[in-house]
């Protein structure tokens, strides 16, 4: 961009932040992530909160993918202290998957706002490895490939329409810093889950990717904030139907996915607040 320009993207998620009613969403979430932000916890045990927040939300995540594990077993396996079975099934590929994406989370804060197709590849190449051919791990969908997750938002776009859709959520990464955060993540996760770029795993990597960049733009600079929990607030009918609506394109739609993010931020910071005070006292399980 020339100075002085602006994405059309960029431009759009400028407007969104300003629709009757985002703007004091937008606060209420940034004041829950302050008060997270000084969480006594979180003055000296920072990396074992936020890595608790990674184990929270990854159970969270798979949830919402249809797959549930108890949070103790999720909590084993990313730390170590057990191993996936040799022949899983289809409930513990999904959370396989999903635990990979939200783990991943921890080395994306300095890459995702510098470097956001980087970010995407690596994501989409951890969730999805063992699940979809090696030769489509990292990259989006080709002419001629479709994405079947998410029906409920009607069809996937074409391999051509996510080309340029990806230069757009590229351009809103890019200008994060100097958006409402809130708002661009919200966006991006949404691009990401409704075009869905992806043969699979679109819904876990927009949901990764939204975690890394209000992280890496510093609305929760601990990475302690479960997000996920927000999202999964109501079961997947809620998240799911605030897709939908976002795909609408109206601005009845995308204002209802932007405060569900919003809700989501606040709701993350207040299960934040629980692993700070579980950490605090020594009461993970």
């Amino acid at each position: 961009m020339t100075p002085g320009s602006e994405s059309p993207a960029v431009a759009a998620v400028t407007r969104l932040a300003e629709l009757p009613g985002v703007p004091e969403r937008v606060e209420a979430a940034r004041e829950a992530c302050t008060r997270l932000r000084w969480h006594q916890a979180l003055r000296r045990r920072i990396p074992e909160a936020a890595a608790e927040s990674r184990v929270r939300g990854a159970a969270f995540s798979a949830e919402l993918e249809g797959a549930s594990l108890p949070t103790d077993v999720v909590r084993d396996v990313m730390r170590g202290a057990a191993t996936w079975s040799p022949d899983p099934d289809p409930v513990e590929r999904a959370v396989r998957g999903v635990v990979a994406a939200t783990a991943e989370t921890e080395a994306l804060a300095a890459v995702v706002l510098r470097s956001p197709l980087q970010a995407l590849a690596r994501l989409h190449t951890v969730s999805t490895r063992g699940t979809v051919p090696d030769e489509a791990l990292g990259r989006p969908r080709l002419p001629g490939e479709d994405a079947v997750e998410l029906a409920e938002v009607g069809p996937a776009p074409s391999a051509e329409v996510v080309a340029a859709r990806l230069r757009d959520v590229v351009a809103v990464l890019l200008a994060t810093p100097r958006l409402p955060v809130v708002v661009a993540a919200a966006v991006v996760h949404a691009e990401l889950a409704t075009v869905r770029p992806f043969v699979r795993g679109n819904t876990v990597v927009a949901r990764a990717l939204e975690r890394a960049t209000v992280q890496a733009a510093g609305l929760d600079p601990t990475g302690v904030a479960v997000l996920e929990a927000g999202h999964a607030a109501g079961g997947t009918a809620p998240y799911v139907g605030a897709l939908a609506a976002y795909s609408r394109g109206d601005a009845a739609g995308v204002g209802l996915w932007v405060g569900h993010c919003c809700d989501a931020v606040q709701a993350g910071a207040t299960e934040g607040m629980r692993v700070a005070d579980a950490v605090l006292a020594g009461r993970l399980a």
